[in-house]
């Protein structure tokens, strides 16, 4: 297992893969991730601890906020911008194909679009 410090908390990773990664993230609360969006990469999440909301891009373009709490999961398809909050500290889980530098940042908290 491989830990990750992250300005937002930090991200577990337990499998990784040419085919597939697993992580857990742990996200402390009224943290954000990045506005984001993936070319490639296909990743589900599942809350095991915590309250997560998710902003995700739906089918139309129009931006849906989602409230997890533990055992719910989403999916977040490639193109789709979203963006994790802690609402609670929380731990997540995210599985996805293993793209793990397919970041497009759109807008973030810590100073690191572009990156």
């Amino acid at each position: 297992m491989r830990r990750v410090e992250k300005p937002w908390g930090h991200e577990e990773i337990w499998a990784e893969t040419e085919n597939y990664l697993g992580k857990l993230l742990f996200i402390r609360a009224g943290h954000r991730l990045s506005l984001q969006h993936h070319e490639v990469k296909d990743e589900t999440i599942r809350v095991a601890e915590g309250c997560l909301e998710v902003l995700l891009e739906n089918e139309d373009g129009e931006m849906v906020t989602w409230i997890l709490e533990p055992g719910d999961s989403l999916r977040v398809r490639p193109l789709r911008k979203h963006r994790f909050k802690g609402i609670t500290d929380c731990c997540v889980y995210e599985v996805s194909t293993a793209y793990p530098d397919d970041v497009v940042r759109h807008q973030d908290d810590y100073g690191r679009q572009g990156d």
